[in-house]
């Protein structure tokens, strides 16, 4: 295991990152850092190798619930979980004088514990030790708290202690509990509109209604993560759906929208309204316009998830073309098209 650096941090990603967003990452930097790539570069090598490092671990839901939960000592603590069930009625937390933090002991290797800080009550007593605030989990007596939670349950009978310095008494300690619990997913469908405002959503939760704030520019599979508001103190995520829309078609935060047009003003041009997400604005057309013509309004798209910026509007030209002519109006076209002299597109 790396000694301080954050697997986040080597891989260029958030802790919210998605599965996908983290193998994008991983596979770039891997390319970029690769030894056979810039053979003799030990930086390089060493760069490598911890990329690979973090991305085996977050890459593995499970491996990364924990990591997220202990940081770097999460391998630590699984391994003392381990021996501290398999040790269950032996050495200190048995009643003997043993040193569970030494040598062959269910917590060795946990540096700053135990160890000549800790104080034992004779054999066949119970035992004391002073645990050392940091490292962990946490500082005090939380970190300690969640520690012996995972390998004992809620707590030992007749556990004594207190915040830094206080003992901790082992005897009648129960088997590891679930160290993580899973998160709970909710689905909330929203509207173009209220993805490009934002909104909020009642989500019922195991009979519990919540009210989820959504923010501005979330997409259909977009993630909106609320800490500790599940069932049994868990995680909520909601999901989020984007309904179909009558009029704009969504591009990532570009959106895509057509506008009809008459044939007087796709010949001689001129200004046409346009609806958008945040109100009108006017296209100015140039004279003989074409049908499907596209035109880009740009910061008239949806709003991105980070920063202040909006994607475009993307708008399609149609033209309608008028129909039910009187005589007059025919002989008029006619004399029209005469004059316009157009050649024939199939030629």
């Amino acid at each position: 295991m790396m000694d301080v650096q954050d697997y986040y941090q080597i891989l260029g990603v958030p802790r919210t990152a998605s599965p996908a967003e983290i193998k994008k990452a991983f596979r770039k930097l891997a390319r970029e850092h690769h030894p056979d790539k810039k053979p003799g570069d030990k930086t390089a090598e060493r760069r490598f190798k911890d990329v690979s490092e973090a991305n085996e671990v977050l890459a593995d839901p499970e491996k990364r619930s924990k990591y997220d939960r202990f940081g770097k000592d999460w391998e630590a603590y699984e391994r003392a979980a381990k021996a501290g069930a398999g040790r269950a009625g032996h050495g200190a937390h048995a009643g003997t004088a043993g040193d569970p933090f030494g040598p062959g002991g269910p917590f060795a290797g946990y540096a700053g514990y135990g160890g000549a800080g800790a104080t034992g009550a004779g054999a066949g007593g119970n035992v004391r030790y002073e645990f050392r605030t940091g490292g962990l989990g946490g500082t005090g007596a939380g970190g300690f708290s969640d520690f012996f939670e995972m390998l004992f349950g809620n707590g030992a009978a007749g556990a004594t202690g207190g915040r830094g310095t206080g003992g901790s008494g082992m005897a009648g300690a129960r088997t590891a509990s679930p160290a993580v619990l899973a998160p709970v997913e909710a689905t909330a469908e929203i509207s173009l509109e209220e993805s490009f405002h934002g909104t909020a959503r009642l989500v019922d939760v195991a009979g519990k209604r919540l009210e989820v704030t959504i923010p501005r520019g979330v997409d259909t599979g977009s993630r909106v993560r609320i800490s500790g508001k599940g069932p049994d103190g868990r995680d909520l995520v909601v999901v989020t759906r984007l309904a179909p829309h009558a009029v704009f078609t969504r591009r990532g935060a570009d959106l895509d929208r057509e506008v009809a047009v008459t044939l007087r003003e796709a010949l001689l041009g001129g200004e046409v309204p346009v609806a958008t997400l945040s109100g009108r604005v006017l296209l100015t057309l140039p004279s003989g316009t074409q049908p499907g013509k596209t035109f880009r309004l740009t910061g008239q798209g949806m709003p991105r998830l980070k920063g202040t910026e909006r994607g475009d509007l993307y708008v399609r030209v149609r033209i309608l073309l008028p129909t039910k002519l009187t005589d007059e109006a025919r002989e008029a076209a006619a004399h029209f098209l005469e004059l316009a002299d157009q050649p024939d597109p199939r030629a």
